[in-house]
């Protein structure tokens, strides 16, 4: 990655599996930042095995999402190896996020008010399904969140029963949510020196994703229809034989 790249000399530390964390990471890199991902010691990120898919010995599902980082494993409920961590936060790191189950960071003392404490100026993004809601300590996952927030009643052909998108853009989304608020920190940083909190939730985006529907709704009182390829506004929309 060329110097002049917008986060080059930044250097991000990724406690993240399965998709939407590793996919924030995979933008990080590409706007040119060190990520140093941790894996856990038995087996590293569940995703290394999903799918029948592979480069080398490892699934194609895992490379495309955490291709040009570093990495490293630790067991995370060794108090020894969890210090060890928040040591190296201390020494160089300027960004940490995490989508580990509710809590889980906060036991094993990795958590964004331990973290803040030791370095003030750090970035710490929280990343999980339902946000601080009423519903925080609970897990969830991308097509449920798509069923959850409707995404799905408005994918389908007309007639037809809800589906699911056919890629998981609820992680994706909620990935590139977690970068534009880490961008938006680090912006905040250089001006005050502060680092902060920045939190992004699978639920934030699937309702970010409904929100014209949830506008059609609100001046009509219509329920949003599936419409397979046809567009919901404008005339000719939809998918041709050419």
């Amino acid at each position: 990655m060329a110097e002049t790249a917008p986060l080059s000399g930044v250097t991000i530390l990724e406690i993240c599996s399965n998709l939407a964390g590793p996919f924030a990471g995979k933008v990080l890199v590409e706007l040119g930042a060190q990520v140093i991902k941790v894996e856990p010691r038995e087996g590293g990120d569940v995703a290394r095995h999903w799918g029948k898919g592979k480069l080398g010995d490892t699934s194609a599902v895992f490379q495309s999402f955490n291709k040009e980082k570093r990495s490293l494993s630790a067991d995370l409920r060794d108090p020894a190896q969890a210090a060890a961590l928040l040591d190296l936060i201390a020494d160089r790191i300027d960004v940490v996020f995490q989508n580990l189950r509710p809590g889980l960071v906060d036991k094993y003392g990795l958590g964004p008010d331990a973290v803040l404490a030791r370095k003030p100026e750090v970035i710490y993004c929280n990343m999980g399904a339902y946000g601080e809601g009423p519903l925080s300590d609970l897990p969830g996952y991308d097509p449920l969140i798509q069923a959850f927030t409707g995404v799905a009643s408005t994918t389908g052909e007309t007639g037809g029963p809800p589906s699911r998108v056919g890629v998981p853009v609820i992680d994706m989304g909620t990935g590139m949510w977690a970068v534009i608020g880490i961008l938006a920190a680090l912006i905040r940083r250089g001006v005050t020196g502060r680092g902060g909190l920045v939190d992004a939730s699978l639920l934030d985006t699937g309702m970010a994703l409904m929100s014209m529907a949830f506008a059609f709704f609100e001046a009509d009182g219509d329920v949003p229809e599936r419409r397979g390829l046809r567009g919901p506004i404008a005339a000719p929309n939809g998918g041709f034989q050419t």
